[in-house]
Order: C-alpha cells, then sequence, then structure tokens
C-alpha cells in the first residue's frame, strides 16, 4: 500500500511537468500579466492601485465578468456567439421599460429581462442544432435582430430611458455593511482553503495521486490571503460593492457546474471530440441548447449589472465592442478557440486583464481608439500562444 502512495504524487508530477511542455500553463502567464500591467501603471500614475480606483475598477469589470463567462461556455463546446452584447441590451431594455414606464417591481423586471434572454438564447441555438447552420451565422443575425429591436423599444424614449428604481440602481450603487463584509471575506477564506485540504484528504484516502506537500500549503496561503487583501483595499473605500457578490456567486456557480458535475465534464468532452462525446451517450445536442441559454441568460444578468451602474439603458446598450472584449477576455484567460480547453478562474482573470488596461490607459490619458488597439494587440498575443500550445500538444501526441 506504501509503494502505491509514493508511486501516485511522482506520476501527478509527471503528468503536471507533461501539460506544461505542451504549453499548458494554467493562469500563471496571465496572473504575470496583471502583475506587469499593475506595476506599469502604478509607475505611470501612483492612482492605479489606490484603494478608490481599485473600488471602480471591480464595478466596471462587473458587467464584462459575466459576459465572459457566457462566452467561455460556448467556446468550450467549439461554438462561437455574436450576439451576447445585443442580448444584454435589448433585454436590458426591456426590464428598463417594464420599471419605469409601467411600474413593475424591481424583481419582476429583473426576472422577465433573464428569462427573454434564456429565451433568445433557447432559439438561436435551436436553429444552430435543427439546421445544422454555423454558430456565427445564426447568432451574428441575432446580433442584428436584436440590435434592430433595442433601437425600436426606445424609439419613443429620445434613445435613452431613465432608471429610478432603488432596487435595481442599488446592485452597482450600494456596499455591504463593514461586518458583513468581513465575514463574507472570512467565509471565502475558510470555504477555499478548506476545499483544498478536503480534496488531499480524499485523494490520499482513494489511493490517487496528490500534489506535493508545499504546493497544497501554497495554495492554502494564497487562497486564505487573496480575499483578505481584496477586502483591506475595499475597506478602506467603501467596502465591498453588491456587484461583487453577484459576479462572485454566478462564478462560483459556474466553478462548480464545470468542476464537479457530469454537465460539466460533457461540456469539456463534446468541445474535444463532439462525434465522440455523442458515440459514448452524450446528448450533443441538447447540451449545446443549454450552454447556449445558460450564456444569453448571463449576458441579459450583465446587461441589468450595466443598466444599474448607468442609471439608465440607451440604444447604446450592450453595443460598442461588449461582445468582442468578452471574446478577447476569455482567450486571454486560457479558453481555446477551438473548443473542450478553459477555466473559469481564468475567464474571470482575462476579463481582469481587458478592465486593468483599459483602466489605467484611461488614468494616463489615453484616448479610447488607444485602448482598442491595446485590447487587439493583447487578444492577437493570447492566441497567438493558444495556436502554439496545440502545435506543441499535437507534436507530442505524435
Amino acid at each position: 500500500m506504501s509503494t502505491q502512495v509514493s508511486i501516485a504524487p511522482s506520476a501527478a508530477r509527471s503528468r503536471a511537468r507533461l501539460s506544461m511542455f505542451r504549453g499548458d500553463l494554467g493562469t500563471w502567464p496571465v496572473l504575470a500579466g496583471l502583475v506587469c500591467i499593475a506595476v506599469g501603471f502604478q509607475a505611470a500614475n501612483a492612482a492605479f492601485l489606490t484603494s478608490r480606483n481599485l473600488s471602480n475598477l471591480i464595478l466596471q469589470t462587473g458587467t464584462l465578468v459575466v459576459l465572459t463567462l457566457g462566452i467561455m461556455l460556448v467556446l468550450l463546446i467549439g461554438e462561437i456567439d455574436l450576439s451576447i452584447g445585443a442580448v444584454s441590451g435589448v433585454t436590458a431594455c426591456v426590464m428598463g421599460i417594464m420599471s419605469a414606464l409601467h411600474g413593475w417591481p424591481a424583481w419582476a423586471a429583473i426576472a422577465l429581462a433573464i428569462g427573454m434572454g434564456a429565451v433568445i438564447g433557447l432559439v438561436q441555438s435551436s436553429w444552430i442544432v435543427a439546421f445544422k447552420a454555423p454558430s456565427f451565422i445564426v447568432t451574428l443575425a441575432g446580433m442584428l435582430v436584436w440590435q434592430g429591436a433595442q433601437l425600436m423599444l426606445l424609439s419613443g424614449q429620445n434613445g435613452q430611458l431613465r432608471i429610478e428604481d432603488p432596487v435595481i440602481t442599488s446592485i452597482a450603487s450600494n456596499y455591504l455593511p463593514r461586518p458583513v463584509g468581513w465575514a463574507l471575506t472570512l467565509l471565502v477564506a475558510v470555504a477555499g482553503a478548506g476545499w483544498v485540504v478536503v480534496r488531499r484528504y480524499l485523494s490520499v484516502r482513494a489511493g490517487y495521486g496528490t500534489n506535493p506537500l508545499v504546493a497544497d500549503l501554497g495554495r492554502v496561503l494564497a487562497i486564505v490571503a487573496a480575499p483578505i487583501v481584496v477586502m483591506l483595499v475595499l475597506d478602506s473605500y467603501l467596502g465591498v460593492p453588491y456587484m461583487l457578490v453577484a459576479v462572485l456567486a454566478v462564478t462560483v456557480t459556474l466553478a462548480v457546474v464545470t468542476g464537479f458535475t457530469v454537465f460539466g465534464r460533457h461540456i469539456y468532452a463534446v468541445g474535444g471530440n463532439a462525434e465522440a462525446a455523442r458515440r459514448t451517450g452524450v446528448r450533443v445536442g441538447s447540451l449545446r441548447i443549454t450552454v447556449f441559454v445558460i450564456a444569453s441568460a448571463l449576458a441579459a444578468f450583465a446587461g441589468i449589472l450595466e443598466a444599474s451602474r448607468g442609471f439608465a439603458v440607451s440604444v447604446n446598450s450592450g453595443g460598442g465592442n461588449a461582445a468582442l472584449n468578452a471574446i478577447a477576455a476569455a482567450v486571454i484567460g486560457g479558453t481555446s478557440l477551438f473548443g473542450g480547453r478553459g477555466r473559469v478562474v481564468g475567464a474571470l482573470l482575462g476579463a481582469l486583464v481587458i478592465s486593468s488596461v483599459q483602466n489605467g490607459l484611461a488614468l494616463i490619458g489615453q484616448t479610447a481608439a488607444t485602448q482598442i488597439i491595446a485590447t487587439g494587440l493583447i487578444l492577437l498575443a493570447a492566441v497567438t500562444l493558444d495556436m502554439s500550445a496545440r502545435r506543441k500538444n499535437k507534436g507530442t501526441r505524435a
């Protein structure tokens, strides 16, 4: 029995080295990039790492994170959704109209918007599956349709509608009481550290390979330190914004779904090889529809967050580069454009990279054009790394 346990960790380390040789470095390159971004912009403008700017950065990133998580799921199955920006805009407009013009309570208007997003995802994905149409074309058509619908909805409001419901506006403008914020921080730290400990215990008990003890201790330290550091920074300004709690709830939920459920394993299987997954009993068509429905519902939720932050909806809601930024963030975070590879934490970090670059460039007085160019160059670098990793992977298998 002791021999089995001693061999297993060695096998685990060998698999990790092989993965790195193939170019799969996980989230380390993104984390290194974030550190470089922070150091560079702090040197250019000392306001970058202030608690006020970091708190504002969280609010700026919230919408992008939710959009990125949705598009990440679609990319994992080897598809694309160009309509998520338009879906977020049109559903936010519906919420705003029902709240501001028809007096609906906040919960009903929000539920209608998210439900509408889910229905849009159902319609588009059903068309893709039924007619075997390319998702690129179907969602491109959807983007145009929903943008036109958005223009029609706000045609009588001079292109903009103010939202005054305090429940809706508080999502992005209110903060948790400090005791609640610290309690939540400690809960996150304890839960994260406990997850690492329990996972190691179960692996050892089952005789599976485990990470070196030093590596797991390092993970525990990082998991405990990260939320405490974030809380210290936020607490020195206004505290933890409601938006951060909402975004983290979505992030944790998707991390559990993709990492610890049968549905999550099926997503990766379909993205890796759809035909092989179908032959093993996976209902590929149904899974694709479900993923598109989730992505569109998340797009609607992102639209709600953006409307709450701006206290209004307009013909520009969800427009511009919203969808392209989300795709870029997912790819920067390690999600493959060809399906089958990507992690929720990577998507989260990728969104933070995009927002940090845009925020930092704005602080040093650069124009929107420069911000867009920088985002494009970062995306190009991420795609190049993805292609290099795929070539190394194929070469190793050969």
